[in-house]
């Protein structure tokens, strides 16, 4: 919106020639998206801790007995991460191509899965079913992969970090590829979110690491020079991966330990799905997992103790997972896990990002 605003106005107003830049717009998205989740967290406070009050509070299933203490603080935070980064990214963002469009409705509809099952925790302390929460997730999927694919016409091959020209053309099963990277991106992040403040800092780095990626990738002279596969205006999507990093430090204000508010299901799911979009609209679906790598052992540490306990019938590798509870039972304090894991999380970004040369 504002794009045009300054495409209108440049002629007149000097100053107005920036907004034609990603860069300095995406710097905006930062600063605009930081400052709406600041003025309109302590609202939602509020009105979500007379909820919780009122129904009885919530923790959830499957953490250690310590965080029976938390059940009254207000969880759906993620509500004001993806008001204001939605908000940021559409007045920001350009309006006339399909990226803005299909990437507000990805996350939207998988924000609007986790306010679902947020708000029948408040009433039954269990949520919806996993089946119904999967089938929500299968359904926004879906129409989102149909909509890179006959809309924005994506390009249907995977590219390999490390390598100049190894990819790999999936054709149709390009829709279902898309389908697992958003379902399982979604549900890594959910994961992760089990202590506080442990979740947004990996989702802001991945975010920034992914935004400079596809800057980098919707410019042709540096797609050129770093021999990265171009994309007509991946550049604009550098604005909305800047617009969770300053969303996410705006909920990190309140989210940092002891935690005032939890972003809950519609937040884990809604950043979820916009990390795994950020990757599939770049065309950097495997540099995701770098990036991200946080959310891929936090989700790989439930899996493998899953699996161990089914065929063992009974012995488990972790004391408890996600992973974060291993170390929780161990005696870490919370604080110096999630710490650790944020630095972690900053060095994968930083290798990501470094990656584009090592090919």
């Amino acid at each position: 919106m504002l794009y045009w605003l300054g495409l209108v106005l440049k002629n007149h107003i000097f100053l107005f020639n920036v907004l034609r830049y990603i860069t300095f717009r995406a710097l905006m998205a930062v600063i605009l998206s930081f400052l709406i989740t600041l003025a309109l967290s302590p609202i939602f406070m509020r009105k979500v801790t007379a909820l919780n009050r009122l129904y009885g509070g919530y923790v959830r299933e499957d953490t250690p007995e310590a965080h029976s203490k938390k059940k009254f603080v207000p969880s759906m935070g993620g509500l004001i991460i993806i008001l204001s980064l939605e908000l940021a990214s559409i007045l920001l963002m350009r309006l006339d191509i399909a990226q803005t469009w299909i990437m507000a409705f990805t996350v939207l509809g998988f924000a609007a899965v986790g306010f679902i099952d947020d708000f029948a925790k408040l009433k039954n302390k269990k949520g919806i079913s996993a089946k119904a929460k999967m089938l929500g997730q299968i359904v926004v999927s879906f129409i989102s992969a149909l909509l890179l694919y006959f809309v924005m016409h994506i390009d249907t091959h995977i590219y390999f970090p490390f390598f100049k020209s190894l990819k790999l053309d999936l054709g149709y099963f390009y829709i279902v590829f898309t389908m697992l990277v958003l379902i399982a991106t979604s549900n890594a992040v959910n994961l992760t979110d089990g202590l506080d403040g442990l979740a947004i800092v990996p989702a802001m780095t991945t975010a920034f690491a992914l935004g400079i990626i596809s800057y980098v990738a919707g410019n042709s002279i540096l797609a050129k020079y770093l021999e990265i596969h171009y994309v007509e205006n991946a550049g604009e999507l550098a604005i909305f991966g800047m617009a969770i990093v300053g969303a996410g430090l705006g909920f990190l204000w309140f989210n940092s330990f002891p935690a005032q508010m939890f972003m809950g299901d519609v937040g884990s799911l809604g950043l979820g799905a916009a990390l795994g979009m950020l990757a599939i609209m770049s065309k950097q679906e495997l540099s995701l997992i770098i990036a991200g790598g946080v959310f891929v052992i936090e989700a790989l540490s439930v899996i493998i103790q899953v699996s161990v306990f089914k065929i063992t019938k009974g012995k488990r590798v972790f004391k408890m997972a996600p992973i974060h509870h291993h170390f929780e039972l161990n005696g870490t304090p919370e604080p110096k896990i999630v710490v650790r894991i944020w630095i972690v999380s900053i060095l994968l970004a930083i290798f990501t990002i470094a990656t584009l040369k090592l090919r």
